[in-house]
């Protein structure tokens, strides 16, 4: 087991820890150090072990908000994720029907035609105005 010093409120403590673990030793030291350092900067010089265990509540303290959050965020997830799957359980909204007019190709061919002889009779009027 390695053994590793740690520094809080400026003393040093020898501690074991499990192999590779050491990193995260010095994480947790480094968290009860800052607190030490508030007190210490509050309060000034105080026993080691008063120290160590205000350091301590105030660090459980923060850690009991990030709890409470994390539930608060935790309700929240579960309530979209409830939402979601009730969105995706939905049936498909009817498909929307639209009627678009189409025009028989005889109806086509009859105005055509009808255009035709309309040009023709305007042809034959102007030639017949023209002759007068």
């Amino acid at each position: 087991m390695p053994e590793v010093t740690i520094h809080i409120g400026g003393r040093g403590f020898e501690v074991s820890c499990q192999e590779g673990e050491e990193s995260y030793l010095h994480s947790a030291a480094k968290m009860l150090d800052d607190e030490a350092q508030v007190l210490s900067d509050q309060i000034g010089r105080m026993p080691e072990a008063r120290m160590l265990l205000m350091a301590g509540l105030m660090l459980a303290d923060k850690t009991a908000a990030v709890e409470d959050r994390i539930k608060e965020v935790e309700a929240e997830l579960a309530e979209r994720n409830a939402e979601l799957a009730e969105l995706r359980a939905a049936p498909a909204p009817e498909p929307e029907r639209i009627e678009v007019p189409v025009v028989p190709p005889l109806v086509t061919e009859t105005l055509a035609e009808l255009a035709a002889r309309t040009e023709a009779l305007a042809q034959e009027l102007e030639e017949q105005t023209a002759a007068s």
